[in-house]
């Protein structure tokens, strides 16, 4: 007894800070790092081709381009997939993302099938350039999707990824009906259950399809990788909106403070691409359209401190 109350007695006169547990302080959360990148739709419309596609990302001061894949395809056709690496190579620019349309998705499974080869033969064509990602759009179906189904079919195309060294981005498209929403996305992403899952989110297919902006809140810093950026008019009615009348981000009503509030809030780097269908900067120098979304872009994420 008397060794126990000496033993109380003498933890009663050390400092608290050697009797009480160590609290740590938490590391404060890694917030995203933006990149800039040019999708060619946006200077599509004066049809430069891809050696100037790739020249002007670059001179425009981009730090990647998205290229599409029947363009890829086109000059790999012709002159070989090193020269078009060599080029990308040449000109310090990194192909982030291509766009690409295989109906892997499809609830039919002989047009799945078919959309599974072509995925695999567009994959590697992109590793041989250098590409590490290639959309995954949902392009195929006419009517609904079951999406548990399309889980396991996105789930088999990310191992296809891991084989070929490309990562597919699981796209929706606001105005196509059978996958227009962000919940959707999110529902075929958590039935594929895999580590590898990804979601290619755009500010006009957000409000286009009445997913909103909030959603992006559930989502955390591995999720996304590249974002479609770009903005709309409160002039035309939701439901009548099309892809050509999308505007340069912070020239429209978007929300664009929230929404990159949130992309850096979630952590990881975010590859922000400029994706546009505007035919009325079709028209225009495609050099000083590459320039003018480039800074509109970086003069939104410096409103957001």
């Amino acid at each position: 007894m008397n060794q126990r109350r000496n033993i109380l007695k003498g933890l009663t006169l050390l400092p608290a800070m050697t009797v009480l547990p160590q609290v740590s302080k938490a590391s404060p959360k890694r917030k995203s790092n933006f990149r800039y990148c040019l999708n060619t739709s946006t200077i599509r419309g004066q049809n430069p081709g891809i050696v100037k596609y790739i020249e002007i990302a670059a001179k425009a001061g981009y730090d990647g381009i998205e290229l599409w894949v029947e363009d890829i395809k086109k000059f790999v056709d012709e002159q070989g997939a090193p020269a078009l690496r060599k080029l990308l190579e040449t000109n310090r620019i990194t192909a982030e993302n291509a766009i690409g349309f295989a109906p892997w998705m499809a609830m039919d499974e002989a047009r799945s099938a078919a959309g599974f080869q072509q995925m695999e033969e567009e994959m590697n064509m992109l590793a041989a350039i250098g590409c590490r990602r290639i959309a995954a759009p949902a392009i195929g179906n006419d009517g609904p999707i079951d999406l548990l189904a399309a889980g396991e079919k996105y789930k088999r195309l990310l191992v296809l990824g891991r084989k070929t060294g490309v990562r597919p981005q699981l796209e929706f498209w606001g105005a196509f009906k059978p996958f227009h929403h962000l919940g959707q996305t999110l529902a075929v992403a958590a039935a594929a259950n895999d580590p590898d899952a990804r979601i290619l989110a755009d500010v006009y297919h957000l409000f286009r399809g009445g997913s909103g902006y909030d959603g992006l809140k559930l989502l955390n810093g591995q999720a996304i990788e590249i974002f479609h950026m770009n903005d709309y008019v409160d002039s035309i009615p939701r439901e009548q909106q099309e892809d050509k009348d999308r505007v340069y981000p912070g020239d429209g009503a978007a929300p664009m403070k929230q929404i990159l509030t949130d992309l850096r809030n979630m952590g990881g780097e975010k590859v922000l691409s400029l994706e546009l269908f505007n035919r009325t900067y079709w028209e225009q120098d495609p050099m000083e359209v590459a320039k003018t979304g480039l800074a509109k872009m970086k003069a939104a994420v410096k409103s957001i401190g």
